[in-house]
């Protein structure tokens, strides 16, 4: 591990310190990021050299460094195939195909939970579904977010569920609210920490702030986000993870559990625009204890830099623009978010 060991040593090291009157304290690490996209060969070839080797090394050290990593694929893992819509401009055509030998990235990386609740899970249909779980498997990923599947893992003898939602077709249903709260708390009851993610909310530069109510994105019902996330948190849910407005959103602090409403963009190769804030790729890194409370974090900003995928941000870009946001959304918000990005409890 390289100079970011020592970035959550000193995380670890405040974390016992201030919770050194319960020995029985259990720590759980987590590393979350926004959309993932290596690479698509439909309708045109847009894959990285290598099979898209280099494109997560930057960040490679501090992912892995985690007890969890958590993260969002866009598309589908699948060798040919036809698509399952049509597009009408080839030039606008937002399918992804990425071939399935890249599922090697994310396992080097050490991506523990995939998110595949979003509007691309089904770009193929069922095979290309079918055949993205069939490679995560494979690879010791597990995931969420095709309809009625869940993620699970043990950190150190503690039992952590992963429940994905999404406001698409095949996906578990974000807009379902009997169903999201039935399925939260039974996931609860059986496993010791539960991981929320939502892919949901209007898309673009006009939608970083986060409002409640219900969002809309060319007519498409996208989920009250706000609403979702505290009921997820109601229902039993430790921690909330959202992405899907491809732009980075506020954090806040509800019950002691941690709302993250868009991490954004993180390694979107070709495809998609990075203008802007849609460039910034935040990478959240946060401790909780072993009953999901929030104990601290850090917002590590990191940038992408075609033909290479994110890459840390000294001038903490990511940082200072969720701090931003998250002051207008959430002004008496019970977090201090500094501009070097580290997050604790007021």
């Amino acid at each position: 591990m390289r100079k970011y060991s020592k970035i959550f040593s000193v995380l670890f090291f405040i974390s016992f310190i201030c919770n050194a009157q319960n020995d029985s304290l259990r720590i759980v690490s987590i590393a979350a990021v926004g959309d993932i996209m290596l690479g698509t060969d439909f309708p045109k070839n847009r894959l990285p050299k290598n099979d898209g080797s280099a494109l997560l090394t930057e960040v490679d050290d501090i992912l892995a460094s985690h007890d969890l990593t958590i993260g969002n694929l866009e598309g589908v893992l699948l060798n040919g195939g036809k698509p399952k819509k049509k597009c009408k401009d080839s030039t606008l055509c937002y399918l992804f195909r990425t071939p399935t030998r890249f599922v090697k990235n994310l396992e080097k990386s050490g991506f523990d939970f995939i998110s595949l609740a979003n509007n691309h899970s089904h770009d193929f249909g069922e095979a290309g579904a079918d055949t993205t779980q069939k490679y995560l498997r494979n690879a010791g990923i597990q995931y969420s977010g095709v309809f009625n599947t869940f993620g699970f893992k043990k950190v150190n003898d503690i039992k952590v569920a992963f429940a994905a939602f999404a406001p698409h077709s095949n996906c578990n249903p974000m807009l379902d609210s009997i169903f999201v709260g039935n399925t939260i708390n039974k996931l609860k009851k059986e496993n010791d920490i539960l991981i929320v993610s939502f892919h949901g909310g209007k898309e673009g530069l006009d939608a970083m702030n986060v409002a409640d109510s219900m969002e809309m994105f060319y007519g498409e019902e996208r989920g009250n986000v706000y609403q979702f996330a505290h009921s997820a948190i109601d229902a039993g849910a430790d921690l909330v993870i959202g992405h899907g407005p491809h732009v980075p959103r506020s954090i806040e602090l509800y019950k002691n559990k941690l709302i993250a409403y868009s991490l954004g963009n993180f390694c979107t190769y070709e495809g998609f625009s990075l203008g802007a804030a849609k460039g910034i790729a935040p990478l959240l890194s946060v401790n909780i204890d072993d009953k999901g409370n929030f104990i601290n974090g850090k917002i590590i900003s990191c940038l992408q830099k075609r033909p290479k995928g994110p890459v840390p941000d000294d001038s903490n870009k990511a940082a200072r623009l969720i701090k931003k946001l998250s002051k207008e959304d959430f002004p008496n918000s019970a977090l201090l978010i500094f501009d070097d990005g580290r997050i604790e409890r007021k």
